[in-house]
């Protein structure tokens, strides 16, 4: 199935803690979803504060301005056939909500994905450095360490990614998705 072939395309939406594992899922997906022939974009939050948002910082309303502005492009797309996979860390309920609303006001699918992994064990990969940086006293407002994070109430999936390998996660998420 092609993008023209499905119609609407589907958001994605891979929530969790820094280093949890939202962008090694997706990189990972999109890979065999493009293997399969379907049209993807990944929307990686690091790439889209480098490269479009990059006038935003990290305060609670800047946060809730980046995820709006991501759920939007991701949203267009979608409604033009692509699977969009946005892995984001998205601290905010609300904000993610939002986002959801939004996608069903235009009709198009959202799934939201739990990327569920303890601090600790975010903390052990650090993937950026970050819980390091935050640990040396050189970072505050780190998400789940010194500022908050709000596990969504309902995700479509939840990964726990400190009990399952990559492959699993990916074929986890990929049995969410029409085939």
């Amino acid at each position: 199935m092609t993008g023209s072939e499905c119609g609407l395309g589907i958001t994605v939406w891979f929530t969790g803690l820094p280093s949890s594992g939202k962008s090694t899922i997706a990189a990972g997906l999109a890979a065999q979803l493009r293997d399969e022939g379907l049209r993807v974009e990944v929307l990686d939050g690091d790439e889209i504060r480098r490269n479009l948002t990059p006038d935003l910082g990290f305060s609670r309303a800047d946060r809730e301005e980046n995820v709006r502005r991501i759920g939007h492009i991701a949203m267009l797309l979608a409604r033009n056939g692509v699977i969009v996979l946005v892995p984001v860390i998205a601290p905010y309920a609300q904000a993610r909500d939002k986002v959801r609303a939004a996608h069903a006001e235009s009709g198009v699918k959202f799934f939201e994905v739990y990327v569920a992994a303890p601090a600790d064990v975010c903390a052990d990969r650090d993937v950026k450095g970050l819980y390091a940086l935050q640990r040396a006293g050189r970072l505050t407002g780190l998400t789940g360490v010194d500022d908050p994070y709000e596990p969504p109430a309902g995700p479509e999936l939840t990964i726990p990614t400190h009990v399952q390998t990559v492959g699993e996660s990916i074929r986890s998420v990929r049995a969410l998705l029409p085939t």
